[in-house]
């Protein structure tokens, strides 16, 4: 009798588990996705010429001309290119793009360090280490060539030596 009792008190537990668990899958998973979704959408449709934005590809442009379906962008100057709405991640608002001029300039003074961390790669010095090299490369095959011709002699001497009883070296 015991036992029957522990297992209809179990009930309302398990019961209470199985509704529990969807509804933390619906609101830690499928209602934020289906938010930022409508985000997006709420975005692309108010996409206007001149706003600055970025595309999924990380490529920053300005919005020329929107249509039902798509964009044109100019990613450089006087150079246009057609996306569909969802290649576009965000509106670039000008804290941003200060942001990301900042970043730039910074970059920049980091690749304009010391000249002695800098490597030289001139056509001159590659010229310079490929004669080197093409000289050396040069004896090498030749010592390369004169031993496979020698172990080219022994491999075709084997099997006659073999015919005619004598060890093989």
């Amino acid at each position: 009798m015991n036992f029957a009792a522990e297992q209809s008190s179990s009930g309302p537990l398990n019961l209470l588990l199985l509704l529990a668990i969807p509804l933390v899958f619906y609101f830690l998973l499928i209602r934020p996705q289906s938010k930022r979704r409508k985000e997006q959408m709420q975005m692309q449709s108010s996409l206007r010429p001149g706003a600055r934005v970025m595309t999924t590809s990380g490529m920053y442009a300005t919005v020329v001309a929107v249509d039902d379906d798509g964009v044109v962008l100019e990613i450089a100057p006087d150079v246009e290119a057609r996306f569909v709405k969802q290649a576009v991640m965000q509106i670039v608002t000008e804290s941003d793009a200060a942001d990301d001029e900042l970043d730039d300039d910074a970059d920049d003074a980091d690749e304009t360090g010391d000249a002695d961390d800098r490597i030289d790669l001139s056509k001159k010095d590659a010229d310079d280490a490929e004669d080197g090299a093409a000289g050396t490369a040069g004896k090498n095959a030749e010592d390369v060539k004169g031993t496979a011709d020698t172990e080219a002699e022994e491999d075709e001497d084997a099997p006659k030596a073999r015919a005619a009883g004598k060890p093989s070296s």
